[in-house]
């Protein structure tokens, strides 16, 4: 493993509704909401945030903690499941906000929730042939997760973006692009019509859908092992490596998924090897909600954090579902000192503000009236760029 991640950046709302809050408005218990999904709490998006403005932030904040020039930057890909124009990508937007150079090959990728790591297995591909030339990619997962109020969905929503600076000789996470394990099949497991803001989903056979590709992507891994190394023993994941880490659009879909896989292995005891191997990745997206594309790299930036020290040198494992549907498990590597260039992560997230219930709706219905036309800018803000609005079909920020 050559190339990988060589600095990390994350941007979220500035606020959070609490799903006991929501449940108690909903008359339904909030066990109902925090045990029955494994999620706290859930980032809302305000009226000026959008896809444009998170994935901005966060490759902005990765560039930052990296040290980075944006014109270091050879290859600019978004994977987002919410974009905001039919035709033009969230990276153009991106590399206009950040300078990145005109050279640079720039574009969005869309597969639902595996998006993103579409984006980082082209950009490895693009380091590990040679063809970087020098530069490094920024591969950015955005995203706001809507369901709409009063629908079942709606406990399951959430907002964000994760950057990653993709690197030879990376300083967090060693990635192995060329030892992965991928299952695809043509499903109608969730999806969002074009002409409508919130998403569609058949929960059940999602869920179907998510183990069946849990099972035929790490049988696929555990195949082509195999055969690379003949004789010699393929031992359990769960003693290979230090942590497994899954696609969260909820805590407990990351159970059910450690419980099918190690299944393949004939693990006897799957909740003591969740405890010890995927709890501590889902401290992160307990308290942000489903992010859908940046949901794996959500819990592996909230690992890199609060386990990066413990794990230095250690294999792990990384599993992507989207619906539709693809999936892939690939393996990577912490870096010795990784936890250092994030030691403030849950700080910056401890410090949003928490929304009671009539505010976060009122920031739902708000953010409808700005997709629809340019509002008043209030520049008092900090938060850079802003969403206006939209203005001769055109969408302004600020």
């Amino acid at each position: 493993m050559t190339s990988g991640i060589d600095a990390i950046g994350f941007a979220l709302p500035d606020a959070y509704l609490a799903l006991s809050d929501l449940a108690n408005a909903r008359g339904v218990p909030p066990e109902k909401f925090t045990d029955g999904l494994g999620t706290t709490s859930m980032a809302v998006a305000g009226p000026d945030d959008d896809t444009v403005t998170l994935a901005t932030r966060a490759a902005a904040d990765a560039l930052a903690r990296g040290g980075i020039s944006p014109a270091d930057i050879g290859l600019l890909v978004v994977g987002t499941e919410t974009a905001v124009d039919h035709s033009k990508p969230i990276a153009s937007f991106v590399q206009g906000n950040l300078g990145i150079p005109s050279s640079a090959r720039v574009f969005e990728t869309k597969h639902a929730c595996y998006g993103g790591t579409a984006g980082l297995m082209a950009a490895l591909d693009w380091i590990d042939a040679g063809r970087s030339k020098g530069k490094k990619a920024l591969v950015v997962c955005a995203d706001i997760a809507r369901y709409g109020l009063f629908t079942p969905g709606e406990p399951t929503q959430g907002a964000g973006a994760v950057a990653m600076v993709i690197g030879e000789d990376p300083r967090l996470v060693r990635l192995d692009g060329a030892r992965t394990g991928r299952f695809s099949k043509d499903v109608f497991d969730f999806w969002r019509p074009i002409d409508s803001k919130d998403a569609r989903v058949d929960g059940r056979y999602s869920v179907e859908c998510y183990l069946e590709a849990v099972r035929g992507a790490y049988s696929a891994f555990r195949a082509d092992e195999i055969g690379q190394q003949q004789d010699q023993v393929v031992h359990p994941a769960t003693e290979r490596f230090g942590a497994m880490l899954y696609h969260v659009p909820y805590g407990k879909m990351a159970r059910k998924a450690h419980s099918a896989l190690v299944a393949l292995d004939f693990d006897p005891r799957p909740d003591e090897s969740f405890v010890r191997l995927v709890a501590p990745s889902l401290k992160l997206p307990e308290v942000v909600g489903n992010v859908y594309t940046a949901s794996l790299y959500l819990a592996l930036l909230g690992l890199l954090s609060s386990d990066g020290e413990r794990l230095a040198g250690q294999a792990i494992s990384l599993f992507s579902y989207g619906s539709g549907s693809c999936a892939e498990l690939f393996v990577g590597q912490i870096v010795p000192g990784a936890h250092l260039a994030l030691a403030d992560v849950f700080e910056i997230v401890g410090r949003r503000q928490r929304l009671d219930v009539a505010a976060y709706e009122e920031r739902f219905r708000e953010r409808d009236l700005r997709e629809a036309h340019a509002t008043h800018f209030d520049a008092s803000t900090s938060l850079s760029p802003r969403f206006f609005g939209v203005r001769d079909h055109k969408r302004i920020y600020a």
